[in-house]
């Protein structure tokens, strides 16, 4: 354990460093942020079997620890995953360089000029738990967007986060940028993240991913700005005129594909006239597939279903669970979902137009889906190559957020000896 002044004095070194750091990259050109991206995946390509020896070093730590089945998939990788996180960071060295972009411009009356421009915001600190990929997204879209950033990745993922962090700043290192612009927090101890979350003058923005844990820590100790990443409580809701293959489909992805991401659905809504035979056969599927259903009214006379309770809604089980209740009509899907939801992914499955329209246009989530897996809440996904989190609050950056969410702008005017009158 490190005291709470050694942490701070940690982060102070840190923090410095990488305001230094990110004054360069705010100036660096595309080409070298790009070289340094495709080096550091080139890196990540030759060292696999050092990182993979590493991740099995942390999971024997994380069962010791005794983390949940959930919790273990989100830190293990292996060469499909590794793939995956190479070639995010590819896709993210080929997108176009956010920085400098004009976002609009006009003349005025004065005869001035008016640009507004992204432009980096300057130190990221991140925070997450589990996942050792975050190394490498979080890296590579600050990086991307000329933002220097502090990682600090979870204890149980610590062995794996070094490995995947060697490799970024050697590709930093061949293409000229300071080392100090992407770091990794060398501890375990929590103080650290207090110390972070306190860093006013050093960290521009924080952004969590994690648990209810981290959230509250977060909430309750932050003195520097955050881009909420808060649960994905995430909801399907089967409409009357859904068509029933369709929604076998997507209700099997949504739950089962990976329990363990934010983007797994967490209830399923069924409309009380959509019909009892599809009714029945979609929670028999869910059954089949090995997921617990924790089931009200109607729904729980389904053979093989669990009552559920009231706590079942609104809870991110991150697990093969399920809640599920019948509602009535798109009203009450969005009833229920402003009541329960995080305000993170929520899919409607329906053949009728008005009902999707109806369901898009009155939920505030981060992320509305008609007829898609709420799987696909996914920066990757979504063009981006990577992102480092779903926001789920509505300052500055909503749903994934990638290397165009991390900048800011500033406005250049120019004039011709121009003076007010």
């Amino acid at each position: 354990m490190i005291e709470h002044k050694d942490a701070a004095a940690l982060i102070a070194r840190m923090g410095e460093a990488a305001r230094q750091a990110a004054v360069e990259l705010a100036q660096a050109s595309s080409e070298r942020k790009q070289a340094a991206l495709t080096a550091a995946a080139d890196a990540l390509h030759r060292r696999q079997a050092d990182i993979l020896a590493a991740n099995n070093q942390d999971m024997e730590f994380a069962r010791n620890k005794g983390l949940a089945d959930s919790m273990l998939d989100r830190l293990r990788l292996d060469a499909d995953r590794l793939g995956g996180i190479e070639q995010g960071l590819r896709a993210v060295a080929a997108q176009p360089d956010p920085v400098g972009q004009v976002m609009a411009e006009w003349d005025r009356p004065t005869g001035l000029h008016i640009q507004r421009v992204r432009t980096p915001i300057g130190v990221i600190g991140v925070i997450y738990e589990s996942r050792p990929n975050v190394t490498a997204d979080a890296g590579a879209l600050a990086l991307k967007s000329g933002n220097a950033v502090i990682l600090r990745g979870g204890s149980e993922s610590l062995h794996s986060s070094q490995a995947i962090h060697a490799c970024m700043v050697e590709g930093l290192r061949q293409a000229g940028l300071p080392a100090a612009a992407i770091q990794l927090v060398p501890t375990r101890d929590r103080a650290a993240v207090s110390a972070m979350l306190q860093a006013q003058g050093l960290i521009d923005v924080i952004i969590p991913r994690g648990g209810k844990g981290l959230v509250g820590l977060v909430q309750q100790q932050a003195r520097v700005p955050v881009f909420a990443h808060l649960e994905g409580i995430c909801h399907v809701y089967v409409d009357r005129r859904a068509d029933p293959d369709k929604a076998l489909r997507v209700v099997l992805n949504a739950k089962t594909r990976r329990t363990g991401i934010c983007g797994a659905a967490e209830c399923l809504l069924i409309d009380r006239r959509y019909d009892e035979r599809h009714r029945a056969a979609l929670i028999g599927a869910l059954l089949d597939a090995g997921v617990e259903v924790r089931a009200e009214g109607e729904l729980a006379t389904i053979a093989g279903t669990v009552p559920a309770q009231a706590d079942d809604f609104g809870r991110e089980f991150l697990d093969m669970i399920i809640a599920a209740r019948l509602v009535d009509g798109v009203e009450g899907a969005i009833d229920h979902i402003r009541r329960f939801g995080s305000q993170h992914t929520e899919s409607i499955i329906t053949e009728d137009a008005a009902a999707a329209d109806r369901f898009l246009g009155a939920l505030d989530s981060a992320i509305v889906m008609h007829n898609a897996s709420t799987q696909f809440a996914d920066g990757g996904e979504f063009g981006m190559g990577a992102e480092i989190g779903i926001a789920t609050g509505k300052m500055h950056a909503r749903g994934p957020v990638g290397a165009e969410q991390l900048t800011s702008f500033k406005y250049l005017v120019r004039g011709d000896g121009t003076v007010r009158a």
